[in-house]
């Protein structure tokens, strides 16, 4: 599997609840029309805290973190490859209207894991 990952930021003066709302009603549907080959499709909207530290509370450069799987980097080059025309048209449109930018920090992760039940057992 490769899992690709991509923070976003929302427009200014759009609150957090209607972020989310236009993401998951309209953004995310116009996402799965074009991203047919993905595994796993998820976004994960974050929400800043009280430093325990500072005492502040610092805004985020982003809202969300979106999550695709992929099969393999075959299947996620073939869906990036098919956003061009008119895709990459209402694509562009959409984006207008929800996020502050267009030029989205996007990157593929490597994961390791360690198996926590089993450090405790030894």
């Amino acid at each position: 599997m490769l899992k690709q990952i991509t923070v976003l930021k929302r427009k200014p003066g759009m609150t957090m609840a209607a972020f989310i709302d236009y993401y998951e009603h309209h953004h995310s549907k116009l996402g799965e029309r074009f991203l047919h080959r993905a595994k796993r499709y998820q976004r994960r909207y974050v929400h800043p805290e009280v430093n325990p530290v500072t005492g502040e509370v610092v805004e985020l450069d982003f809202d969300v973190v979106m999550e695709l799987w992929w099969e393999n980097r075959a299947d996620f080059e073939a869906s990036m490859a098919e956003i061009t025309g008119e895709t990459l048209r209402l694509m562009y449109e959409d984006e207008e209207r929800i996020f502050n930018s267009h030029d989205h920090r996007t990157f593929t992760v490597e994961e390791y894991e360690t198996d926590m039940d089993a450090v405790r057992a030894s």
